[in-house]
């Protein structure tokens, strides 16, 4: 005996590897397939379909095996609506809640297709009913007793962003992976070419930066681009802030002269000097209003009006008055930073980049930089396939990324 169930499959399912990966998903996991229909796009932008029928030697099987299908926009073939059911508490989900992707999601509502607003990952589907009812996402702890929860897989479609085969563009050269073989400037020319398109097309370029930027002496380079417009938004832990203002205020990163390579006389304690000045100040907008502070990234966002998020963590030292202390408060902000993104930066830090990459939604363009090829593995392996990896060095990366867009 076995169970069986059909799929479908739509787009640049080839030029994608979707349809590879759909059968290698289905052999791994024990089950079968048969291929019902298959119509080939004969022009390069052409899309394809394919309706696969995938058997089974038991429901179980054959559930884990449409639940992997469906992640890479494998949608059952039935026309069902989206089953619901109510929250039973605060922060609790039914049993078999829909844990959404990061790709552009649908749900089938009362017959008509309905798309799922705000998506990011591991998130619960809420619908609200009324004369134009919408489905949206919440995280787990923001899930309130009654909310209707979207349960199962049925009356759910996943569409994971394609590349046909005459991709063009300056994102173009974006297919993914990571590379430390590719020639190191005529990438960052082209990533150049990609914030300034962003730009010239009015969206948001939002920097996901850590402290080694500081310390690799590229500040001066990241302040340009805050001051010149090609930053929307910044995106940064205590420990970022701290050692901008260090440099500003003591002319040192973490007690070393980023210019000289020198170790300050009492260098060590520049960094938490430098927090009880901004905490002395009262915040960092007021250290730059009263002229304590005269240069660096934080001034020229504050300057320019550049919205900035500092989440905290449990190795801050101080912290910065600036500094979201409260993890879920912090998660949130990032979150709204996140939704307004179109392009996103990330350059050297890896638990910041995997922050915010779990906010994104697949649709979003993502470079993140790196001279650990670690750091941008983990990004994918997280979900964000769209993610586009460089391996070198930041202080390298950002002062030529300033020259292409500058001069």
């Amino acid at each position: 005996m076995t169970v069986s169930r059909d799929v479908e499959l739509e787009g640049h399912i080839i030029d994608s590897g979707m349809l590879q990966a759909a059968f290698g998903i289905v052999m791994d996991n024990g089950g079968e397939f048969d291929v019902e229909e298959f119509d080939i796009g004969r022009e390069k932008t052409a899309t394809s379909y394919a309706r696969l029928r995938i058997s089974a030697p038991d429901e179980e099987t054959l559930q884990a095996i449409v639940h992997e299908l469906h992640h890479h926009g494998a949608n059952p073939a039935d026309d069902a609506d989206a089953r619901l059911e109510p929250a039973p508490a605060d922060q609790v989900v039914p049993d078999g809640f829909y844990s959404t992707t990061n790709h552009p999601t649908q749900i089938r509502y009362d017959d008509e297709w309905i798309p799922v607003e705000e998506i990011e990952m591991d998130c619960a589907v809420i619908v609200e009913d009324g004369d134009d009812p919408r489905a949206y996402t919440k995280v787990l702890n923001a899930i309130e007793a009654g909310d209707q929860v979207v349960v199962g897989e049925a009356g759910i479609r996943v569409r994971p962003p394609e590349r046909p085969r005459d991709t063009e563009g300056a994102f173009g050269f974006m297919q993914g992976g990571i590379s430390s073989e590719r020639p190191s400037e005529t990438t960052i020319e082209q990533i150049a070419d990609a914030i300034d398109e962003t730009k010239r097309e009015d969206g948001n370029v939002l920097v996901v930066a850590g402290p080694a930027l500081i310390h690799s002496g590229a500040r001066e380079d990241l302040a340009r681009l805050v001051r010149e417009g090609y930053v929307d938004g910044l995106s940064i832990g205590n420990g970022f802030a701290v050692h901008d203002l260090e440099r500003d205020l003591y002319g040192t990163s973490l007690g070393v002269n980023t210019e000289t390579l020198d170790h300050a006389r009492k260098g060590h304690k520049h960094h938490i000097y430098t927090i009880s000045e901004i905490i002395r100040a009262g915040s960092i907008p007021e250290a730059i209003e009263s002229g304590l502070v005269e240069s660096g990234v934080m001034y020229e966002c504050v300057q320019n009006d550049v919205p900035y998020v500092i989440a905290g963590s449990i190795r801050d030292d101080g912290p910065l008055p600036d500094t979201i202390t409260d993890a879920v408060e912090a998660q949130n902000a990032i979150r709204e930073q996140a939704r307004e993104a179109d392009m996103v930066l990330m350059l050297s830090t890896l638990l910041h980049s995997v922050a915010v990459g779990n906010c994104l939604p697949s649709t979003t363009r993502v470079v993140c930089v790196d001279i650990n090829p670690a750091t941008v593995t983990q990004l994918l392996d997280r979900g964000s396939a769209q993610a586009v990896g460089m391996v070198t060095d930041i202080g390298t990366f950002v002062p030529i990324l300033a020259e292409k867009l500058l001069d």
